[in-house]
C-alpha cells in the first residue's frame, strides 16, 4: 500500500484529545426510515395434544420487546391526526419526544407544527433528527414557531426557548425514547421541563435558533438562504446563535450580512481558512471583538503584500490585536502561515486576557525575538497542547523551548514538533525537560534529522512517561544513503531495535517511525511495531 496514500500520523485535534468516543450500542429512534417504536412482536402459542403431553413446546422468544403501553398510546393518538392536534395541550410530557419522532419520520406536518407550539421543554433539538438539513421539515418547524410567536401574549404553562438545528448527538431523543436505561427519572423530567421562569417573563425572552455555519465564497445553500431571510424578518423576536463558525475563501458582502445577523456573543469557535490580506482581516476584526465568549480562534493564510510598509503593518496589526482585549474566554489560539506574525508575536500574545490551554503556531516565519518571547509569555504558562509544526528551528537555540517545557511540565498533554528540522544537538538540549512532562499523551517528531544514537536517548527519556499513547518519531538518519535514498531493510532493522528499547520499559500503544519522502519516487517508509509499509521503487 503506498505510504503517501495513508493517513497515519496526521496531526489533528482528534489525535490530541485521544481516540474517538465508541459508537453507541443503541440506535436512536426516529432516524429516516426507522420507526420510532419497535414493531409489534409476533404472537406464538404453546401447544400440545392430550394424547402426547411430551409434545408441549415453549414459544420461541421474540428478539424484539413488545411495545410499551406509553408507546401504544402515542401510536394510537397519531393514527387520528385531528385528535392528536386537539389533545397536545393535555399530553403527558413523557410522550412528547417519542410522539414527535414518530410524527417527524412519517411527515405528519400539521401535528409537528402544533407540537412545536406546545413543546414542553426549553430546547427542541431538531437537527439531531436529520442527517442533512431538510428544507421541508425546517419550514414546518418555522411555521410552528410563527404560530408560537403570535401567541406569546398567552399565559402558557411551558415555553419553547431554543430551536437547535445543529447535527448534535441524539442524547435527548435516546433518553426520552427509553433507549438509555433509567435515564428518564422523575428528577430528569423536572430538570428538563422548562426554564424556571414565570409565563410572563418567559414570553418576553427572544426565541433562539442555534446553527453551526460554514461560509464560502460562493454561497448557494438553499436551506441557509431561506433561514436567514426568515430570521431577518423577525429580528426583534429572534436571536440567531452560532457556536461554531467557519469561513472559507475571500469574504463577500454576504459574509458581512451574515455576521451582522448573528448574535456574535454566542460564537465560541471561529476558523478562518482563506488567503486574506491583512487589511481584510483588520476590517473584520471588529466582528471578532464582539465574540466575547470566543474560546477557540484559528486563522490561516494571511498574506503580506510585498509593498506593505512597516508603518502600515504596525497599524493593521494594532487593529487586529486590540480586539483580543474583549475576548475574555479565549483559550485556544491557532495561527497557520501568517506572514504578518514575523517579529510581532509578543504584540499578539500580550493582548490575550487569560492563560491559554492550547497554542498552535505552524508554518509561520519567526524572528529571534518571537522565539525568545515564547518562554516568558505569561499566557503560555499553563499550556496543555503546544503545536509548532513547520517552524524551522535549525538556526535557533532551543533554550527557550526547554524553559517553556519546564514551565508546563505539569500540564502539557501534547507536543508537535513535526518538520521543525531539529538537529541532534538541539534535541539533546531539551530531553531532560521533555522527560519531566509527566502528563504527556501525544508526541510528534516526524521530519526531523535525528541520528540513531540520539533517538536511543530520546526513547530512554520518554520511556517512563506512562500516559503516552501516541508516539511519532523520525526514522534514523542511518536509514538513508548519501543521496537521501531510503534503505528499507536497514531502516526496518534500526526501527526494530528502537522499538525493543522502549518495550523494555513499557508497552507502547501507537509507536510509528517514518522516513522523509524518497527523492526519487516521493514515497515514505513506515515502521509500526513490526508492521512495514513501503512502496519505494528503489527498495533493496
Amino acid at each position: 500500500m503506498p505510504v503517501n496514500q495513508m493517513e497515519v500520523g496526521a496531526w489533528s485535534e482528534r489525535s490530541i484529545k485521544g481516540s474517538a468516543e465508541p459508537e453507541e450500542k443503541h440506535k436512536s429512534p426516529g432516524a429516516q426510515g426507522e420507526p420510532a417504536w419497535p414493531a409489534e412482536a409476533p404472537r406464538t402459542l404453546h401447544t400440545w395434544t392430550d394424547s402426547d403431553p411430551s409434545s408441549f413446546r415453549l414459544p420461541k422468544m421474540s428478539i424484539q420487546s413488545p411495545p410499551k403501553l406509553l408507546e401504544l398510546a402515542g401510536r394510537s393518538l397519531l393514527s387520528h391526526k385531528s385528535r392528536a392536534v386537539l389533545d397536545l395541550e393535555d399530553l403527558p410530557i413523557e410522550l412528547f419526544p417519542p410522539l414527535f419522532v414518530e410524527a417527524f419520520s412519517r411527515e405528519h406536518t400539521e401535528v409537528l407544527k402544533k407540537m412545536v407550539q406546545a413543546w414542553p421543554f426549553t430546547c427542541l433539538p431538531l437537527g439531531a433528527l436529520m442527517k442533512n438539513p431538510q428544507l421541508e421539515m425546517i419550514q414546518v418547524a418555522l411555521d410552528g414557531l410563527d404560530m408560537l410567536l403570535a401567541q406569546q401574549h398567552c399565559q402558557r404553562r411551558w415555553k419553547l426557548q431554543v430551536l437547535d438545528l445543529r447535527m448534535v448527538p441524539r442524547n435527548f431523543w435516546r433518553t426520552w425514547s427509553g433507549a438509555t436505561v433509567d435515564a428518564c427519572s422523575p428528577e430528569d423530567i423536572k430538570k428538563n421541563r422548562t426554564l424556571k421562569l414565570g409565563p410572563a417573563m418567559a414570553a418576553k425572552l427572544p426565541l433562539k435558533i442555534f446553527i453551526d455555519l460554514c461560509l464560502t465564497e460562493r454561497f448557494e445553500d438553499e436551506f441557509l438562504t431561506h433561514l436567514f431571510l426568515w430570521v431577518r424578518q423577525r429580528r426583534d423576536r429572534l436571536h440567531l446563535c452560532c457556536n461554531r463558525l467557519k469561513i472559507f475563501g475571500k469574504p463577500t458582502r454576504h459574509t458581512r450580512k451574515v455576521l451582522r445577523l448573528l448574535q456574535l456573543d454566542s460564537v465560541q469557535r471561529v476558523e478562518v481558512h482563506c488567503a486574506w490580506a491583512p487589511s481584510t482581516l483588520a476590517a473584520y476584526a471588529p466582528f471578532m471583538g464582539q465574540m466575547r465568549n470566543l474560546r477557540k480562534l484559528l486563522v490561516s493564510q494571511v498574506l503580506l503584500p510585498a509593498h506593505t510598509s512597516p508603518e502600515e503593518q504596525e497599524r493593521l496589526l494594532a487593529q487586529l490585536t486590540s480586539q483580543f482585549l474583549r475576548m475574555n474566554c479565549l483559550q485556544t489560539f491557532c495561527v497557520d502561515a501568517i506572514l504578518l506574525l514575523d517579529g510581532h508575536l509578543e504584540k499578539v500574545l500580550r493582548h490575550l486576557k487569560m492563560p491559554l490551554k492550547a497554542l498552535a503556531i505552524t508554518n509561520c516565519p519567526l524572528s529571534d525575538s518571537d522565539w525568545n518571547f515564547l518562554s516568558r509569555c505569561p499566557n503560555t504558562s499553563q499550556l496543555r497542547h503546544l503545536d509548532l509544526k513547520g517552524i524551522k528551528l535549525t538556526n535557533f537555540s532551543l533554550e527557550p523551548l526547554k524553559i517553556l517545557l519546564d514551565t508546563v511540565a505539569a500540564t502539557l498533554k501534547s507536543l508537535d514538533l513535526e518538520a521543525c528540522e531539529i538537529l541532534d544537538s538541539q534535541l539533546q538540549a531539551i530531553l531532560p525537560a521533555l522527560s519531566r512532562c509527566s502528563r504527556l499523551r501525544a508526541l510528534c517528531f516526524f521530519q526531523n534529522h535525528i541520528s540513531m544514537s540520539v533517538l536511543r536517548d530520546l526513547l530512554c527519556h520518554t520511556a517512563r512517561l506512562s500516559q503516552l499513547s501516541l508516539e511519532l518519531y523520525p526514522a534514523p538518519l542511518e536509514s538513508y544513503d548519501a543521496q537521501g535514498a531510503i534503505h528499507p531493510r536497514r531502516c526496518s532493522q534500526l526501527c526494530a531495535e528502537l522499538t525493543a528499547i522502549l518495550k523494555d520499559f513499557r508497552q507502547p500503544k501507537v509507536l510509528i517511525f517514518r522516513t522523509l519522502s524518497c527523492p526519487k519516487c516521493g514515497c515514505m517508509f513506515l515502521y509500526n511495531q513490526g508492521l512495514i509499509y513501503c512502496s519505494c521503487s528503489t527498495a533493496e
